[in-house]
């Protein structure tokens, strides 16, 4: 993980000019939950994110989201988890998940269903279509009704839906957000999690209610060890 020391008064900046975006759109800042994402940074990063009253943090993979709920215990902390759900991972930190963002298949939910019953979930939509890049998670949105039936009656407490833009300029995402908005209100579903740095201000716009923020809090990830020359 991280080397970098993250400096707190940076990211309550940042967190301005995030809101800031965000009531750019129309939308009051303070309807759109901010998920701070410390993938690839260190413990010290959900400390900052704790300091400045962040207490929904995201971690895309299971060995990273263990290490740091057990390094910064928080009654008040919600982690989401954001990655794609492996199975063999999910007892590891079933414990510590408020809300898995991943699901993207009863496999999945399956899992979850048997290791924290009742757990709230999203159904992952691809809104890639045909064009998606090799390994993009997601269910295909005419799939998603049918999943998340299968959730419900798994126990599973269904949130909402959540989808990741499309590499590119940001504005090439706002038919697929549109179209997970379309059908959160569909299906009665009230959470949609939508827009990352680059893409968030689109996102909210088509209707998002929550946002995953990582470099436009903490700023550029380090390169991780293996990566360097």
């Amino acid at each position: 993980m991280s080397e970098m020391t993250i400096d707190t008064p940076a990211v309550a900046e940042r967190l301005d000019a995030v809101r800031a975006r965000i009531a750019a759109t129309g939308r009051a800042p303070d309807d759109i939950v901010v998920v701070a994402v410390t993938k690839g940074f260190g413990a010290d990063a959900v400390e900052a994110a704790a300091a400045i009253g962040l207490d929904d943090v995201g971690e895309n993979y299971a060995q990273e989201l263990d290490a740091k709920w057990k390094a910064v215990p928080g009654d008040g902390r919600r982690w989401h988890f954001l990655g794609r759900v492996q199975r063999n991972k999910v007892r590891t930190i079933a414990g510590a998940v408020h809300l898995w963002q991943g699901v993207d298949r009863v496999a999945a939910g399956e899992e979850i269903a048997r290791r924290a019953p009742g757990a709230r979930v999203l159904v992952q939509v691809n809104i890639d279509g045909d064009g998606a890049p090799a390994g993009r998670n997601g269910c295909a949105p005419d799939g998603v009704p049918e999943l998340v039936e299968r959730l419900d009656g798994l126990g599973l407490d269904v949130r909402g839906l959540m989808a990741v833009g499309p590499p590119g300029e940001p504005e090439l995402a706002r038919p697929g957000f549109r179209t997970v908005s379309a059908l959160a209100d569909r299906l009665g579903l009230a959470v949609r999690s939508m827009g990352m740095t680059d893409d968030f201000g689109v996102a909210v716009e088509e209707g998002s209610t929550m946002v995953r923020v990582g470099r436009g809090l903490f700023g550029a990830r380090p390169v991780a060890p293996s990566m360097r020359r």
